[in-house]
């Protein structure tokens, strides 16, 4: 069982510092990046695969350089064996178009196709939830959005899911699919691990991939455009049929309340804190 997610770093907009160039494009060298919120809970349905069914897992993220930290994080988060990195200045101000054709290409470069392939519910900073899809449609595969809880017969090479239907109310649809496939993660996906042995191997995983994660660098593999044989007119910003007529910079958000800091060495400060506090708490 060979699954990969897709994860991307996204402007950490809590810090207001985000840059953009002269034309509007988003400068993400010169922005602080953090991991897409939402490809943890795809992060998640990656690693209970993992637990229950074995395997391997791989992150695959398209970004500059700095997004190794990113993969980095990926790996302590879903134990994962090996990440990948689509990195090239032909790749940049690409949109989801653009982009989807790159993860696509880059999938399709693994030595073995892979059984299942995650991805988000949508990025924080585009929210278009296109990325995903499009680059199934570039795989030409089955997809099941809006997951909340899945499980694999991999004798069967099929995947069972239960997705989120939303109408006028929430309603729970099962379907069955054969692999490959692709999954996108609903924010309502919850893990889940159902025996003894399950939550064994959960805590191995943990311990074996510290280290791992410690020398990421050691299971990282970078492509380029050449690489994957990709022509720069059809990627990056070339590539990207999506016109951007303006960007409003963010500004940084005032803080709304004052904060003391107090050192935990600090006994009287401490002693506060509790006194503070204590009317708050429940009997």
């Amino acid at each position: 069982m060979h699954s990969v997610v897709l994860t991307k770093g996204v402007p950490d907009f809590r810090e207001g510092q985000v840059s953009f160039d002269e034309n509007g494009h988003l400068e993400r060298g010169k922005t602080p990046t953090v991991m897409n919120p939402n490809d943890k809970h795809a992060l998640r349905a990656a690693l209970q695969t993992k637990v229950r069914h074995g395997g391997r897992v791989s992150l695959v993220s398209m970004g500059p350089p700095g997004y190794k930290e990113i993969l980095q994080e990926g790996m302590r988060d879903v134990y994962a064996d090996d990440c990948y990195l689509v990195s090239d200045r032909e790749f940049a101000a690409a949109d989801t178009w653009a982009t989807s054709i790159t993860l696509a290409t880059a999938l399709d470069h693994f030595e073995e196709t892979p059984d299942i392939v995650f991805a988000g519910f949508k990025t924080a900073d585009g929210e278009t939830g296109h990325t995903g899809p499009q680059t199934c449609w570039c795989m030409d595969w089955p997809i099941v959005t809006h997951v909340v809880a899945m499980d694999v017969d991999t004798e069967a090479g099929t995947l069972r899911a239960k997705r989120l239907v939303e109408g006028d109310v929430k309603e729970i649809e099962t379907v069955e699919t054969s692999l490959p496939a692709f999954v996108v993660a609903d924010p309502e996906f919850a893990p889940s691990y159902r025996t003894a042995g399950e939550r064994l191997t959960l805590k191995d995983l943990r311990a074996e991939t510290r280290a791992r994660a410690e020398n990421y660098e050691d299971t990282l593999t970078m492509w380029d455009h050449e690489e994957l044989n990709l022509d720069p007119d059809y990627v990056g910003l070339d590539g990207s049929p999506t016109i951007v007529s303006s960007v409003d910079p963010i500004p940084k958000a005032p803080a709304e309340r004052e904060a003391t800091m107090i050192d935990a060495d600090d006994e009287a400060g401490m002693s506060e804190v509790l006194e503070t506090l204590a009317p708050h708490a429940a009997d």
